[in-house]
């Protein structure tokens, strides 16, 4: 998928202006082998094709690539790459796994990109306290793994395999947290490398309490901060007990209306349900063909329940009752491994799914949340204006938490279709906002979101970040150009 779209990320260039890298002078030898005296020779590269493997994530944005790589073995060697730089004043790109929606690693000015993914130890498990810590190179499966024994997990699933602390530094959430919480709500402490080498630890060195009301927020400021404040370098985490027992259910529907309304109204019932994922006829349609599924081809809900065994069939049953009641006709539950793995499986695959209605084409996702209260408005407006714009698109996303995705395909080779698709994606973000909701749930702002941050949260707002950007980046050297 990430080599489609940089096919297409060549052909949209024109989706932002940037302020690019020729502003900015090219890094010296001398530079190069000032970084190579601080983590060695093989962990520093200006190959072309390995700077242009770092210059760019998953989305459609163009490929900027730094003028070096270099790969730091632990925090010491960190905090002196980024003093190296803040002297010479190069710019700094933080790299996880690159799974990115928002061109959050684009050089656009060059400089030099952090690749973590050395540092890759799980540090400091305390079962006891529910906590873990990890350095960049872990990822949500690998920590996952490593604690199967335990009775823990850590429950924040945004579908790809990411870098734990890449979540952090994009607020990442997912299937989950509608139960579980985000990225913001399961970060108990960071270690974060400022822009001038110094090492902070946002929460105290080595704290891993379960509440504190001591001075600012420190570790929720860098959380979402998407490298422009700091490099995280350890992030301290929130484990949860896995449940003593889980069940999958699958629900079609006659209308949006009705699948979303039954979603607003499980939550208000309070049932503690674990995932609810909104799938519309389209992708029902599309998934099947790819994951091999047998569903109806209607709009969905898929849900999930944790629990003990007798509140997991109270959920259950009452959850049926609610759909019941808006017209499902089809309601069946399960609670095999496999066939609950395999339905999540489907649900992870509908980027997949949904590229495989155009093969050729392109994919573009929105990232709107709303008050789950104008879910059903938004939702079924969005799918009118779907067919009004002539775009192929599924809807898809977290309705639990008021976030949804519309999935376009389209052809980047067709100048109108593309406009549309831009077209579209603006005015779903601005009607998000007339409903009191955000322009992105979880991908973050990025390049491509800039101007609807500035909608979102007004002038004072964005002049605030920048004063907080100003102090603790007086250079303007993290990740330059991204989010402000």
């Amino acid at each position: 998928m990430a080599g489609q779209l940089r096919g297409a990320a060549r052909m949209l260039g024109s989706w932002r202006s940037y302020s690019l890298k020729g502003q900015q002078e090219k890094v010296s030898a001398d530079f190069v082998e000032a970084l190579k005296a601080v983590v060695g020779k093989s962990n520093v590269s200006t190959a072309k094709v390995v700077l242009e493997q770092h210059g760019h994530d998953e989305s459609m944005h163009r490929c900027f690539p730094p003028d070096a790589v270099v790969w730091p073995q632990n925090v010491e060697q960190v905090s002196q790459l980024a003093a190296l730089c803040y002297d010479h004043r190069i710019p700094i790109i933080p790299f996880g796994t690159g799974t990115g929606l928002e061109g959050g690693v684009s050089a656009i000015k060059g400089g030099i990109c952090f690749n973590l993914t050395h540092m890759d130890r799980i540090l400091d498990l305390s079962v006891d306290d529910f906590s873990v810590t990890v350095e960049p190179g872990v990822t949500r499966k690998a920590l996952n793994s490593y604690l199967r024994d335990t009775g823990l997990w850590f429950p924040v699933d945004p579908g790809a395999d990411a870098s734990l602390c890449g979540m952090a530094a994009t607020g990442a959430s997912g299937t989950n947290a509608v139960r579980y919480g985000t990225m913001l709500e399961n970060v108990v402490n960071l270690e974060v490398v400022l822009a001038d080498g110094q090492i902070l630890h946002t929460s105290g060195q080595g704290r891993r309490f379960r509440k504190s009301a001591a001075g600012y927020n420190l570790t929720g400021l860098f959380v979402g901060s998407e490298g422009t404040l700091g490099l995280i370098t350890t992030a301290t985490l929130r484990l949860h007990g896995i449940p003593e027992a889980t069940a999958a259910a699958v629900c079609a529907f006659p209308s949006i209306q009705a699948a979303v309304d039954s979603t607003v109204q499980i939550m208000q019932s309070g049932v503690p349900v674990a995932r609810i994922e909104f799938l519309d006829d389209v992708m029902m349609d599309a998934c099947n063909r790819y994951s091999g599924l047998t569903n109806a081809v209607a709009p969905s809900l898929f849900l999930e329940f944790h629990g003990s065994r007798q509140a997991l069939q109270e959920q259950l049953q009452r959850a049926e009752e609610i759909v019941r009641q808006n017209g499902s006709s089809h309601f069946t539950c399960s609670k095999e491994p496999e066939e609950r793995s395999r339905l999540w499986e489907a649900r992870h695959n509908a980027w997949y799914a949904a590229l495989a209605l155009r093969p050729g084409c392109m994919g573009y996702s929105t990232d709107v949340c709303v008050p789950i209260s104008r879910l059903p408005e938004i939702m079924v407006q969005a799918k009118k204006d779907l067919e009004a714009f002539g775009l192929t698109g599924t809807l898809v996303g977290h309705v639990g938490d008021g976030n949804f995705h519309c999935l376009l395909v389209f052809n980047s080779e067709d100048a109108d279709e593309y406009h549309r698709v831009k077209t579209f994606g603006e005015q779903l973000a601005r009607t998000a906002l007339a409903m009191h909701g955000t322009c992105t749930g979880e991908h973050g702002i990025g390049l491509g979101k800039r101007q609807l941050l500035k909608e979102e949260i007004g002038p004072v707002g964005i002049e605030a970040m920048r004063q907080i950007k100003s102090v603790l980046d007086p250079k303007n050297l993290m990740n330059p150009g991204k989010v402000l």
